[in-house]
């Protein structure tokens, strides 16, 4: 396996960084560079790429404007000098961002999340139920099915929580997007906001589910999955 990858940055020293750091990694192949985002478009219109390192702000366009505008969305690393990083890039679901200048360690990390996605979309592992990914705090976040809780609806949003972490994982997300990834045999709906994991399930009473730390409520129309659950 080895990943087509282009790099569009205005800054000739930090795509001497991307290009080096690139040729480190046997899995990665660097197609192209460009030093303005219009000559970079019009390349990613005629070619296929896999993974694409951009800068954010650029005086034509922007990296956020330019990987909208694709046809064909190639995974994106988005590039930037700014800490406050634009939540369209969140919109665009990026697999990462990378903060200037460019840590190796820091480069590694996001081009093995690129990788991962790539091999999970494209071998037999897409649908098992290992893991899955889903884009929170403007990167791609991978997350193992057994280390679920339970997952709570916010309209438009989703909160994943852990076992044993600390916080939940925020994503943008619908909770029935979410419910088609997840394997039937190890998590239910309770509630029009709940989903749970069946292995975290510690008692049911007078519809209440108690898992580790937390009981939540089972909604009238899913009542009947109690009897499911005590057979």
């Amino acid at each position: 396996m080895q990943l087509k990858c282009v790099a569009i940055d205005d800054e000739p020293l930090a795509l001497e960084i991307i290009k080096r750091y690139i040729a480190d990694y046997q899995t990665l192949k660097l197609v192209n560079t460009f030093d303005d985002a219009v000559s970079g478009a019009e390349y990613l219109e005629k070619n296929k790429v896999d993974i694409l390192f951009i800068d954010i702000n650029m005086p034509d366009i922007s990296g956020v404007d330019l990987v909208r505008s694709l046809q064909e969305k190639p995974m994106i690393i988005f590039t930037t000098a700014h800490k406050n990083f634009a939540y369209e890039g969140f919109e665009l679901e990026a697999v990462d961002y990378l903060l200037k200048p460019i840590n190796h360690i820091r480069f590694g990390a996001a081009v093995n999340k690129a990788i991962d996605y790539y091999q999970f979309k494209n071998t037999s592992h897409a649908g098992s139920d290992e893991y899955l990914f889903v884009h929170s705090e403007y990167r791609m976040i991978k997350i193992s099915i057994r280390d679920i809780e339970y997952i709570e609806s916010m309209q438009d949003y989703i909160k994943i929580y852990l076992i044993n972490a600390e916080k939940p994982v925020l994503t943008l997300m619908p909770l029935k997007n979410v419910i088609e990834k997840l394997p039937a045999n190890l998590f239910i709906r309770i509630h029009r906001s709940y989903v749970v994991s069946r292995a975290q399930i510690r008692s049911i009473y007078n519809r209440k589910i108690k898992l580790n730390k937390i009981e939540l409520p089972v909604g009238t129309n899913y009542a009947e999955f109690i009897k499911d659950l005590v057979k």
